[in-house]
């Protein structure tokens, strides 16, 4: 295969996985509104194959709305409600599912023509065929996930909901990861300074724990106590952070820990940045960081205006998409630290 044919290919592989990721992106979204909107427990059943196909007539939406009547959510949370307001809850909830399926279908059908036109490099077999089952195994914590609310308490587990956006992010990460290999090239570079690509990789980590710790704070519907800023309530340490025995557990299970060391994060986050763009040295560097450093200042904003209005859904939508778009930058950034592009 000559030089133009691998640069062609390369280009395909990338524009095919950047569309993935971004599509991926779209899923986390619509994940955090279906959250916002309370309606993750609308669908009662996991149908992989036939879920796909909605409610059709009145008496499959019957059908549909008596199942969720005798869920724990409607007896404890929505008794009474109608038939088209469980509609609107339905159809998030379901178009979240859908695009699960979706992204499924153009990750997997098009990977499967590239490897018959033999346009995958061999040693990305192992990568790309990773990636799918890890979005197969995303589709099942899911359903653990929602599992959690279906019994007893109308409330999904936190624990589980982090980690299913945990693999969501790991997802996105590795696709867009892998795109930019493709079209930028896997040439390592040797213009980055030990220092400037540990500063990158420690930002990269930090943006990835502090997105966890938003998990937990959705989990536990942490953003909706103590909506004042910078301090809590006057407090700079706030009451009752260690309530909850054994102590470790007020990190993941008591919200106003759970708040504040959300906070405690992102000021880390904002400190890694400022290091990482500090080290930088040369243009290319600066350019990248400095796209890094807009978004977190936009993510900042975000962040204090949903809590002090007590998380609204269209900004607690558009913070959880700055999270993405943070990380998002903070990877380009550590791959034109790490990597040259050998298609310029």
């Amino acid at each position: 295969m000559n030089q133009n044919s691998q640069y062609q290919h390369a280009v395909v592989l990338g524009c095919w996985l950047l569309v993935c990721a971004i599509v991926v992106y779209i899923m986390i979204v619509v994940g955090g509104i279906t959250r916002l909107t309370q309606s993750g427990l609308s669908m009662v059943e996991w149908e992989p194959i036939m879920g796909i196909i909605p409610p059709i007539g009145e008496a499959q939406w019957m059908d549909v709305f008596n199942k969720y009547r005798q869920s724990p959510e409607y007896l404890k949370v929505n008794a009474g409600m109608s038939l088209e307001a469980f509609k609107s809850i339905f159809y998030w909830e379901y178009g979240h599912r859908v695009l699960g399926r979706v992204i499924g279908m153009i990750y997997f059908i098009p990977l499967v023509f590239f490897l018959m036109r033999g346009m995958v490099p061999k040693a990305w077999y192992g990568k790309l065929f990773g990636l799918f089952i890890l979005g197969g195994l995303q589709g099942l914590m899911g359903w653990y996930m929602v599992k959690s609310g279906l019994v007893d308490v109308p409330h999904v587990s936190q624990y589980r909901l982090t980690a299913h956006l945990g693999l969501a992010l790991l997802i996105f990460a590795a696709m867009l990861w892998f795109a930019m290999d493709f079209l930028r090239g896997e040439t390592r570079a040797n213009h980055s300074s030990p220092g400037y690509l540990k500063a990158t990789a420690a930002v990269v980590l930090i943006v990835f724990i502090m997105m966890l710790s938003g998990g937990f704070v959705a989990g536990t519907k942490a953003g909706y106590i103590i909506n004042t800023f910078p301090t809590m309530n006057g407090e700079w340490i706030p009451s009752g952070w260690l309530a909850i025995q054994p102590t470790w557990r007020n990190v993941f299970e008591n919200p106003i820990m759970v708040q504040f060391v959300h906070r405690c994060i992102a000021i880390a986050v904002i400190l890694s940045i400022i290091t990482s763009f500090a080290i930088a040295s040369s243009q290319r560097f600066r350019t990248a960081k400095s796209l890094v450093l807009s978004i977190m200042l936009i993510q900042v904003a975000l962040g204090i205006s949903a809590l002090v209005m007590k998380v609204p859904v269209a900004l607690g939508a558009a913070h959880q998409a700055g999270a993405v778009a943070l990380l998002s930058a903070t990877l380009f950034a550590a791959h034109i630290a790490r990597k040259s592009s050998q298609y310029a």
